[in-house]
């Protein structure tokens, strides 16, 4: 299919060949002339989301609730329960799913009533577990496990940082207490990486605003520095900050700079003033990570962590001086 009339406009319009209200599968797609190959191109583009497998949608429509089922309810079996990384994302906890994962969609995590065995397709990966009726609720006609239940499978992973990462986008939802979460680890005790779910779940913290800030602070929480909060307010002059990771005591913090909120030239030009001024006129030692500073193989936050509490302790002892 010739998809120049659309690579060069801003959004998909009533002249492409597909809905641009609604989402739609690969299947409608090919029926209407466009390929999967077309659909790549159009993602690439921008023009067309690929939210979960098999599924496309106008990258014009919002990334709400509504929009969420919406694109659920196209591969879903009625009586199936969406469980989850994917029930998170349907509940509005961002950073579940991976990074440019709507490029190379894994397949939907969700699991068939008991007895009604497993769903066995490229689309979904599917299981059974026992699920207690107050585990389940209802989303626009999707049933979908609680977010305090969701917690509750997420933090059983096998390593902590994704499992903190879990609890506290799930937690920042105001849904459930961390003693809530806490009261219900003993229906979980002897299945799989429990361990990893009493070990993490105390320090469960919805405050935290991203994934990467999530395992900076608890990579911090590990070290032998003066303890990390998240989201410390600093005022000083009338002007107000918020400091992604940080000791109020030292004045040192460590942010994190995601892709999606500090890539443009005006981001990266509002986080240098911040930052100016938070070091000039508040007293604070701040350095920003990125994505490769925190998951990749040249990772280094611990290093970073411990340069910036030097230095503010340091500047700690001048100011006693």
């Amino acid at each position: 299919m010739d998809l120049t009339p659309w690579l060069h406009r801003p959004f998909l319009d009533d002249t492409f060949p597909l809905p641009t209200s609604v989402p739609f599968t690969a299947r409608t797609a090919a029926e209407n002339g466009v390929g999967r190959r077309d659909l790549a191109a159009l993602v690439r583009a921008g023009l067309l989301r690929h939210p979960i497998r098999n599924c496309y949608i106008s990258a014009a429509l919002p990334d709400d609730i509504s929009t969420r089922c919406a694109c659920l309810r196209l591969v879903v079996p009625p009586d199936a329960i969406v469980v989850e990384r994917h029930a998170g994302w349907l509940l509005g906890a961002e950073m579940l799913l991976l990074p440019n994962e709507h490029l190379s969609a894994l397949p939907l995590t969700m699991d068939l009533p008991l007895g009604r065995g497993r769903l066995r397709n490229k689309l979904v990966d599917g299981g059974q577990r026992t699920l207690l009726p107050r585990d389940i609720t209802e989303v626009h006609g999707v049933r979908v496990t609680t977010p305090l239940r969701t917690a509750l499978d997420l933090g059983r992973q096998r390593w902590p940082e994704p499992a903190i990462t879990a609890l506290d986008a799930l937690h920042r939802l105001d849904a459930f207490t961390v003693d809530e979460l806490l009261h219900e680890i003993d229906r979980f005790k002897g299945m799989r990486w429990v361990t990893t779910l009493r070990e993490v779940a105390p320090h469960t913290d919805g405050r935290s605003q991203s994934g990467g800030e999530s395992v900076i602070r608890w990579r911090w929480k590990h070290l032998p520095v003066a303890p990390p909060q998240p989201q410390v307010e600093v005022r000083s002059r009338g002007r107000l900050a918020f400091i992604d990771v940080g000791n109020a005591d030292v004045r040192a913090g460590v942010e994190y700079d995601g892709e999606e909120w500090h890539s443009a030239e005006d981001d990266r030009h509002r986080d240098d003033v911040r930052r100016t001024w938070l070091n000039k006129d508040a007293d604070w030692v701040i350095e920003p990570l990125v994505c490769a500073d925190v998951y990749g193989p040249q990772q280094r936050v611990e290093e970073v962590i411990f340069a910036v509490m030097a230095e503010a302790v340091r500047r700690t002892r001048g100011r006693g001086a």
